[in-house]
């Protein structure tokens, strides 16, 4: 009786096992195939890329967000937002919080506003292979940025900095952030676990754990309301065409030195320009709102508006690519006219 019982456990323990080895293999299986990229002499690429093969099964927020300027929202803290944002003018001009506009001229030896371009361009594409908010993008470059602004950076770790950077924001921002392996893997393992975890460990001490700065969609989600108040319904195109072109600033080492609600105003005006080019894009109540003077974003306009005609950055192509998707109401495909009016200024 004892030796039937006990050949029962051992069949029992023989099919648990048997199981668990199937587990392993299916999941082993259902990895992701994902094109794994090593930007490496990153100077000499112009159009590195993630090819999107697989979707992860991970359930992100929404990434719209619709601004609703109504008095009876009470998610719209009626009482304190000016507050709010009066606050976030403040924290944005914090020297601790800001890179330093010329940081490639100064600090760096190794790294260019090209290298710098092209970094950001595929860090684009690995927040889309993951589903990574924007938000976390944003932070990413912000952390990037800053980092540079205090310590030298070999051209060879530059894109270790970048999926480190990531990998903080996303612990900031997401949900459920990609593991250390995943980073590893999209970089096809040009750096070790140790190695990123090493860096994320330099970034924030560098940072002086300072992670939650604003950045140009902090602003953005509030001017893109106020940019539509004259709307009979809200505008879905504007508004993707907002974070369109936001995306793209991103891109260009010489908006480094603007201020991010400069930044999200500018975008605004463009915004508002390229639907309706015929009316003067800067209304009151943005100038209210904003505290910018359509004279105040000119700089910043003008370099957005060459980065949409693809006078500048034209070989970074990820965010283009990006918002040519139906889901971004095709914003990357409409274009504005070639000249802006100075009377608009």
């Amino acid at each position: 009786m004892a030796d039937n019982k006990e050949n029962c456990n051992s069949g029992r323990v023989t099919r648990l096992a048997k199981k668990r080895a199937a587990e392993a293999m299916a999941l082993k299986q259902q990895r992701p195939n994902k094109k794994r990229v090593v930007l490496g002499e990153i100077q000499n690429l112009t159009n590195v890329g993630v090819k999107k093969q697989s979707k992860r099964k991970v359930k992100r927020a929404v990434a719209v967000e619709e601004v609703n300027l109504n008095d009876d929202d009470p998610q719209m803290c009626k009482a304190y937002v000016s507050d709010i944002y009066d606050y976030l003018r403040k924290m944005e001009i914090e020297e601790k919080r800001r890179p330093l506009p010329d940081y490639l001229e100064t600090v760096q030896k190794d790294v260019s506003a090209n290298m710098r371009g092209i970094l950001v361009d595929w860090l684009v594409e690995v927040s889309e292979e993951y589903k990574l908010l924007s938000d976390t993008l944003y932070l990413t470059v912000s952390y990037l940025d800053r980092f540079l602004s205090m310590n030298v950076i070999s051209r060879q770790k530059l894109q270790l900095l970048g999926v480190s950077s990531m990998l903080i924001a996303a612990k900031y921002e997401e949900i459920s952030p990609p593991h250390v392996e995943d980073f590893c893997y999209i970089t096809d393992n040009t750096y070790t676990k140790e190695e990123v975890v090493k860096m994320e460990a330099h970034v924030l001490k560098s940072l002086k754990f300072e992670m939650g700065n604003p950045t140009v969609k902090t602003f953005l989600r509030r001017f893109t309301g106020v940019a539509q108040v004259d709307y009979k319904s809200p505008n879905l195109q504007l508004e993707f065409l907002g974070y369109y072109l936001a995306e793209l600033s991103m891109l260009d080492y010489s908006c480094v030195k603007f201020l991010p609600s400069l930044v999200a105003a500018s975008v605004i005006y463009l915004s508002r320009f390229t639907l309706r080019p015929n009316e003067h894009p800067w209304s009151l109540a943005l100038k209210q709102y904003s505290g910018y003077k359509a004279s105040d974003l000119k700089e910043c306009v003008l370099i957005l508006h060459d980065l949409q005609l693809s006078r500048r950055g034209g070989s970074l192509v990820a965010v283009r690519d990006k918002y040519k998707q139906h889901k971004f109401k095709c914003a990357s495909m409409l274009t504005s006219p070639v000249e802006i009016p100075a009377s608009f200024f």
